[in-house]
């Protein structure tokens, strides 16, 4: 029997999750072309990208040690600290795309500006260049940590907005000295913004504002990086876990009430905790002024919801970001309320040519989970991995969906949330091998009609 043709591949970006899908094809020896449109690979580890999709600010270093963060099949360099700065990940990123050849099916300047279903399958891509090109299969890989999405407070603020996307360091974008800041959101960046303004050096007046309060994790536990301590498994209830954890928290002081902060309205792991071991200090220290949401607008004045105001020259918005795919009209694909339904967060049912990478928030690792999506990428861009039918996928969708994000706050920030461990032993042990069957039983993926 002669091998089937193998389909004409894109990935849109070469960040992280593009660059790892690229890496897994080239092993299956599926040919592809990545269209990026930036002048570099890294995404949003490129500080100062040109494309405006990196939201790393200068003083950046990353939340997960690099002992969960390496790819496993290519480890961060053992001389790098724990906890990298954010041109270390990026040099380990230009090594990785050296050392598997990732760089030559890269096209720079060339990003996916439209893309639509072709008639008869596959997609018409238009890129920057003003080509157009015709694929079997579209990998797409764009992030989703570059679109910034702001708060909607009633009134209007006459000082200066920006988000933290923006954000590079107390000079710039802003001469961030002297002045009252209000910072908004109690997520990684804002806690790492909150410090660095917050220094006594800047002769600044900071205050952070939280709407849902944040449990307040320490990078480091027993002299160790904490994270290496968090490894949930498949054989207990999720629900067991969670609770150990909720019940050991108070031994490493995450309570925000402890350091001035509103009370969470959530349980210990019912949202993303914030990992910052200054920003207790600086609470501590009176340097930061804890308050609750803002509740309305005022010229330069701003209310609080427990009664209180303050002036302020500068709010920084730290409120997260939209998922979107400015290539796609809305009626192909769209994520409202950054709510889309993908079968084990990479398969759009009914849609067989199309595969999204990398669109978790995935606890406590990234770079790990994208490897193990472009595992099961590569067997299904071969035939060796196949899709169960859409009713089955709806349904696992749904279950997946009660699984990692059941427990946590209906914010848009957690729609996309799981829990790595639990994800990549379900994808190894069981997804990956129930595909390998069905295509045995059933014949090579349905892109074989394309090849």
């Amino acid at each position: 029997m002669p091998a089937p043709t193998l389909p004409t591949t894109a990935v849109i970006g070469a960040g992280i999750s593009g660059l790892t899908a690229g890496k897994m094809l080239t092993d299956y020896g599926v040919p592809y072309t990545c269209y990026e449109s930036s002048d570099r690979i890294g995404g949003n580890w490129a500080f100062g990208n040109p494309n405006g999709h990196s939201s790393a600010y200068r003083s950046l270093h990353i939340d997960t040690s690099k002992h969960r963060l390496s790819f496993k099949d290519f480890p961060m360099p053992e001389h790098y600290p724990d906890f990298p700065h954010h041109t270390q990940v990026k040099a380990y990123l230009d090594s990785y795309a050296e050392a598997f050849g990732l760089l030559d099916p890269i096209e720079f300047r060339n990003g996916v500006e439209h893309a639509d279903p072709a008639p008869g399958g596959g997609w018409d891509l238009r890129l920057q260049s003003g080509e157009e090109r015709h694929v079997d299969l579209l990998v797409v890989a764009n992030g989703h940590h570059w679109d910034p999405r702001m708060a909607d407070f009633p009134g209007e603020f006459t000082g200066t907005s920006i988000h933290s996307h923006h954000y590079i360091d107390p000079h710039d974008p802003l001469d961030f000295t002297g002045k009252r800041i209000l910072v908004v959101g109690l997520g990684n960046s804002a806690a790492d913004i909150t410090v660095e303004l917050s220094s006594r050096s800047l002769q600044n007046e900071v205050t952070l504002s939280t709407r849902s309060s944040a449990w307040i994790v320490p990078k480091y536990t027993g002299g160790l990086p904490a994270d290496k301590y968090y490894v949930t498994t498949p054989y207990l209830p999720l629900k067991w876990q969670r609770k150990v954890l909720q019940k050991m928290q108070f031994m490493a002081g995450s309570n925000p009430e402890l350091y001035g902060l509103p009370k969470p309205n959530h349980k210990f792991f019912e949202a993303h905790p914030t990992q910052s071991v200054e920003l207790p200090l600086r609470l501590g220290s009176g340097d930061v002024t804890p308050k609750p949401n803002v509740s309305r607008l005022d010229g330069s004045t701003v209310h609080f919801e427990d009664g209180t105001s303050g002036e302020f020259d500068v709010i920084v918005y730290a409120t997260g970001y939209n998922i979107t795919f400015p290539f796609f009209d809305p009626d192909v694909v769209s994520a409202p309320d950054n709510r889309i339904r993908l079968f084990k967060r990479m398969f759009l049912p009914g849609r067989d040519d199309l595969v999204f990478m990398g669109l978790a928030q995935s606890t406590p690792t990234l770079f790990p989970f994208v490897e193990c999506q472009a595992r099961l990428l590569g067997a299904y861009a071969v035939g060796r991995y196949r899709l169960p039918d859409v009713d089955t996928m709806e349904q696992v969708i749904d279950a997946d969906q009660q699984k990692y994000t059941g427990h946590v706050l209906d914010r848009p920030r957690h729609t996309q949330q799981l829990d790595y461990f639990i994800y990549e032993h379900d994808m190894r042990a069981k997804e990956i091998p129930a595909g390998m069957r069905r295509a045995e039983r059933l014949g090579g993926g349905v892109l074989a009609g394309a090849r």
